[in-house]
């Protein structure tokens, strides 16, 4: 049985995430205080005790969910389990550099940094209710790109954002032409177009300010070349070299998030199981509906992580 480990994005947070763990496994506790530490405040708190509308600004969530997902991996670690157990790793959107730092490119402290730069980032490159994200059900990833050049006929910007899987692809840009995707796609046949509750909206051009941010940042972060090969969002093919590595992330605030071409990508190298290792199950539900023949495991709790060596 061939493995990839994979890493959860933005939407998976949920208050009191990893606090098991870190009672548990002392290493995954040691996560959670590092990262306590790079951002100078108690992110651990918030994450275990605060209220769910703080954790969830962009600022927050992005290093909260990489700290439950190098916790669950430090845990996992503890039962013998080692990042070289996985052909590839991969992410969605932030999760990617929760895989990063898991295959060792990348520090846990550097991350955190990181991620809270390209939360700040993200949200301050476009004002709150200007732009918008809608998931449209239903319609392939090709379609959805048609739809949404019809809809950013007038100019404004909306594109094809996350392509989950067959059934459901994300658009993202200005509202007003994101709502207009929205009832394109009805009449191309989606089944549902179904607003997002975002504050900005992700992967599409208008964050290009925070490409130019996140530029910066990684050029002055020390990046290693992974344990294991990662299969970047914006390529869903292998990328190991550290400056291209710089290269996919910088791309990836723009780019759309090929989360079933990368699935695909790594079935078809030989993967037959996905560990998803963190906060929730999304991403183990968008595999079935890629691949069938797939097999998926969470771990993000003890009992995950002590039933990894069955």
């Amino acid at each position: 049985m061939t493995t990839a480990f994979v890493f959860p994005g933005q939407g998976a947070q949920s208050i009191g995430m990893g606090q098991a763990l870190a009672a548990a496994y002392p290493a995954a506790k040691a996560v959670f205080d590092e990262v306590d530490e790079a951002l100078g405040e108690s992110l651990s708190a918030l994450i275990w005790g605060g209220d769910v509308e703080t954790l969830t600004l962009t600022q927050n969530a992005q290093p909260a969910l990489m700290a439950t997902s190098m916790a669950a991996m430090r845990a996992l670690e503890a039962e013998g389990v080692t990042i070289d157990q996985a052909a590839f790793v991969a992410g969605h959107s932030l999760g990617e550099y929760s895989a990063l730092a898991a295959s060792g490119a990348i520090s846990v402290a550097d991350t955190a940094r990181l991620l809270r730069t390209r939360g700040q980032a993200m949200q301050s490159a476009v004002p709150v209710g200007v732009g918008a994200m809608a998931a449209l059900l239903g319609l392939d990833f090709a379609t959805v790109q048609e739809v949404a050049a019809e809809a950013a006929a007038t100019g404004e910007v909306v594109q094809a954002a996350n392509d989950n899987d067959p059934t459901q692809v994300v658009v993202s840009g200005h509202k007003a032409a994101v709502e207009r995707a929205a009832e394109i796609a009805k009449g191309r046949g989606a089944k549902r177009a179904v607003m997002l509750p975002v504050s900005a909206p992700f992967h599409c051009a208008l964050m290009q300010p925070a490409a130019e941010v996140m530029a910066e940042a990684l050029a002055a972060v020390e990046i290693k070349a992974p344990a294991v090969p990662l299969i970047a969002n914006v390529r869903a093919d292998a990328v190991t070299d550290p400056d291209e590595i710089r290269q996919v992330l910088v791309e990836q605030v723009t780019g759309s998030v090929r989360w079933r071409e990368s699935v695909a990508a790594m079935g078809a190298k030989g993967v037959t199981e996905f560990w998803e290792i963190g906060a929730g199950k999304a991403l183990s539900g968008m595999i079935r509906k890629i691949d069938r023949s797939l097999s998926s495991r969470q771990f993000g709790t003890p009992d995950d992580v002590a039933a990894a060596k069955g």
